[in-house]
């Protein structure tokens, strides 16, 4: 007689699975993994970006934000300051007119060059930020010398704050 004892391979089996004829992958688990592959390589990409072109991003808008800062100063207090890159020295640029220390004056990153310039691009030795509330249109021409194919411009037109725009 027929029994579902354990063991028994006879016998009635009501929760029992029936083989499959092939010994593959359901949909379910491949898409599983291909999930997994897409999440992983999205990751990686990520934390591929180029590293100079994103430190040359990162001093053009700490840049701007500089110069905002010194030319509030300089409304502020009724002094004229002017910015100017310093290629020897402790640092790579200087704020003349602002006493030492209240800005910072080196860039985070190594082989940064600045050229300030007017909104013709000629080439001028330093921008003044104030004391006036509006300024001539001024900018700063941003190269890396990591990139030397990519540079950026942080500029103002004389009434706006100085963003950061592509040449």
């Amino acid at each position: 007689m027929p029994t579902s004892a354990v063991g028994s391979r006879r016998g009635w089996r009501p929760f029992q699975r029936t083989r499959r004829a092939g010994r593959g992958f359901t949909l379910l688990e491949l898409l599983v993994v291909i999930a997994i592959i897409a999440v992983a390589t999205a990751g990686v990409s990520f934390a591929m970006r180029d590293s100079a072109q994103a430190a040359l991003d990162r001093e053009a808008e700490r840049l701007a934000a500089l110069l905002e800062s010194a030319r509030a100063q300089s409304r502020a207090s009724g002094i004229v300051v002017r910015w100017r890159p310093t290629p020897e020295g402790p640092g790579s640029f200087a704020f003349d007119g602002l006493p030492v220390g209240t800005l910072p004056n080196v860039w985070l990153t190594e082989g940064i060059a600045a050229q300030p310039m007017t909104a013709g691009r000629v080439a001028v030795s330093a921008l003044q930020l104030g004391p006036d509330p509006i300024i001539a249109s001024q900018q700063v021409l941003l190269t890396s010398e990591t990139l030397p194919n990519r540079s950026l411009i942080v500029g103002t037109d004389g009434l706006r704050p100085f963003t950061v725009m592509t040449p």
